[in-house]
């Protein structure tokens, strides 16, 4: 069975979303962040990194939530988590690359120097450019999202896991979307049942 090692309401959620959207059986075994059990040399096994999620399936072991939504899309094709359509893979590679270059790099940096880094290392001033970027990037999604449900072709894709999960992500943290396509668009990712059964399931096993 596969094994998500992962803490509520972090990247781990994307891989739960995903395994539900593909209707597989799997564990979620919780890494307390707040205790600092991923600092541990139990967990630094799976994940030497130290973060959240990593996925466990036999003698795999695999970090990245891109990379795992991926895995599970291409383990389980019939889910359509990942396109079997070669310009639509190409297009679906292309949205997955540009969520964690673009449009998440910039929540996360300004998390780290706000908040997460220790506090010698923080620089407050820096959120301010950070939602410039962010929205800088957000325009670009906008643009493509128009007159479109998914990212990709017609149906939902791991690729709407990571670009509808980042945009919430922003919500979440106060940084508005400043669009009213990527608005309906968060709400409806931020509704599927996959997501709510994901988020259930973190909820108790931690």
């Amino acid at each position: 069975m596969i094994q998500i090692y992962g803490h509520p309401y972090t990247r781990s959620t994307r891989a739960t979303w995903a395994l539900e959207e593909a209707g597989a059986d799997y564990e979620f075994i919780p890494v307390d962040l707040s205790r600092g059990e991923h600092k541990q040399p139990e967990f630094l096994k799976v994940n030497p990194g130290g973060k959240v999620p990593a996925l466990v399936d036999g003698n795999l072991a695999l970090t990245e939530s891109a990379a795992i939504c991926t895995y599970i899309g291409e383990k389980f094709p019939a889910s359509g988590l990942v396109p079997a359509d070669i310009a639509d893979r190409a297009h679906y590679f292309q949205w997955c690359f540009f969520a964690m270059s673009e449009l998440e790099t910039p929540l996360w940096t300004m998390a780290k120097y706000t908040k997460l880094l220790p506090q010698e290392h923080r620089i407050p001033a820096v959120a301010e450019t950070c939602i410039w970027e962010f929205h800088r990037a957000a325009s670009v999604l906008a643009q493509h999202m128009e007159g479109r449900e998914y990212a990709v072709g017609s149906q939902f894709t791991a690729a709407d896991i990571l670009l509808g999960g980042t945009l919430n992500w922003a919500r979440k943290a106060g940084v508005k979307l400043e669009s009213a396509v990527l608005e309906a668009y968060a709400e409806r990712m931020a509704t599927r049942p996959g997501l709510l059964r994901g988020r259930e399931k973190e909820a108790q096993a931690a």
